[in-house]
Parts: structure tokens; C-alpha cells; sequence
């Protein structure tokens, strides 16, 4: 089966290191600029570093979200925390791993052993995740009410 889906981003440069980051299938657009641990950087508004980030962070929800209603996993509330690490490696910028750091509330302990599962199976299955050399450092844990 052969599957292809575009997606559609554009930015435009503002002033400075500032530029509006939209795309004409959303209808939000939102500031990005050159993060303050460069020259020049602005603090206080995503970055690309940040984005990269977010991408990998947000794939790996929607990705649990789908999982765990494919597996009739019950659960009350997933978080995840992630974190970016910007390195030089061979003279080149390059963002070298992702810190996952997802936090199940599960209902019953029970089903504890199925949430692992799930998480494990949407950590490998996320298609960000899949798409970058960064390495992505996958550190789930389990909650019951």
C-alpha cells in the first residue's frame, strides 16, 4: 500500500531573528526565532530547537493516543516532558537525542504490564522518532490512581 501525505509549513521573516512560522491548513501561526544561546537569539519564543523537540514529544502522544484505543487500554492521564540536546559533532550542529520522559496514570494496577506495552509499542512506532538520527532516550513510567 502505497501512502503519501504533504504537509504544508512556511515562515516569514519579520525583523531581527523573528519570523512567523504558519501553514495555509492551520489556522494558527506562531513566532519562531533564533534561540538566545546564539548571538542574537530572543528568548521567550519557539525556536526550531524547540520545535524539533515538540515534534518528537507530540508524535509520541498521538501515537500512544491511537496504541492504547487500538488496545482497549484504560488510562486517566499521559504527560510526557522531553528534552532536546544541541550538539557540535564533527564541526556541525545537530540535535544528537531526545529525552522522553512520558508519565501514565493508569486506573487499575492490573494493567500495568498492557501500559508498558503500549508505551514501548508507541515509542517505536512514532514516526518522528523514526525520521531523525537523533537518539531518542525513552524513559516511561507507570502510575496508578
Amino acid at each position: 500500500m502505497d501512502i503519501s501525505h504533504n504537509y504544508e509549513v512556511d515562515v516569514n521573516w519579520i525583523e531581527e531573528r523573528i519570523g512567523i512560522l504558519y501553514s495555509p491548513e492551520l489556522n494558527d501561526e506562531m513566532q519562531v526565532a533564533t534561540p538566545p544561546q546564539f548571538p542574537k537569539g530572543v528568548g521567550k519564543i519557539w525556536s526550531p530547537e524547540h520545535l524539533f523537540t515538540a515534534a518528537v514529544n507530540s508524535c509520541l502522544m498521538t501515537t500512544f493516543l491511537s496504541i492504547a484505543e487500538h488496545s482497549k487500554l484504560d488510562f486517566k492521564k499521559f504527560t510526557s516532558k522531553a528534552y532536546g540536546k544541541l550538539e557540535i559533532i564533527d564541526g556541525k550542529y545537530i540535535m544528537s537525542e531526545i529525552k522522553l520522559m512520558p508519565v501514565l496514570t493508569i486506573i487499575k494496577e492490573d494493567d500495568r504490564e498492557k501500559a508498558i506495552k503500549v508505551l514501548n509499542k508507541s515509542e517505536a512506532a512514532c514516526l518522528i522518532s523514526n525520521s531523525v538520527k537523533s537518539k531518542i532516550i525513552f524513559e516511561p513510567e507507570i502510575k496508578t490512581l
